[in-house]
């Protein structure tokens, strides 16, 4: 027999994180101002009017940069209680480690040759 009656804080948190913003949404729906004009669809330059087009494209080496650095800080992230408690954790999960920083190394030199790090 399955006792599902120890789950009960868990189905009750979840329906309360769960109902929490959708009251919040519906409330600011309600409550809000509605006012559309002109000022309200100009796009907020830190109180200065708006010269030209907002719409602007970045060049994509931007994002290359930005997900490598994501990648290398979730890496970060990873390994840091893997050190902390590496002389009980044992070699298996060292061989693990090691394993996942080859992958990412082997993911920085392949895009190091493909010119996705060059800035020119």
């Amino acid at each position: 027999m399955f006792l599902l009656y120890e789950y009960d804080i868990f189905w009750a948190f979840l329906i309360i994180s769960s109902l929490i913003p959708i009251l919040a949404f519906l409330i600011s729906g309600i409550l809000a101002p509605i006012s559309k004009g002109p000022e309200k669809l100009s796009s907020y330059e830190s109180g200065i009017e708006p010269i030209g087009d907002a719409w602007l494209q970045f060049r994509i080496r931007y994002y290359m940069f930005a997900l490598i650095f994501v990648v290398f800080d979730v890496e970060t992230v990873f390994l840091y209680p893997w050190a902390m408690s590496f002389d009980v954790l044992g070699v298996s999960v060292f061989l693990e480690a090691f394993l996942f920083v080859l992958i990412l190394i082997v993911g920085s030199v392949y895009a190091w040759r493909k010119g996705a790090l060059e800035w020119s």
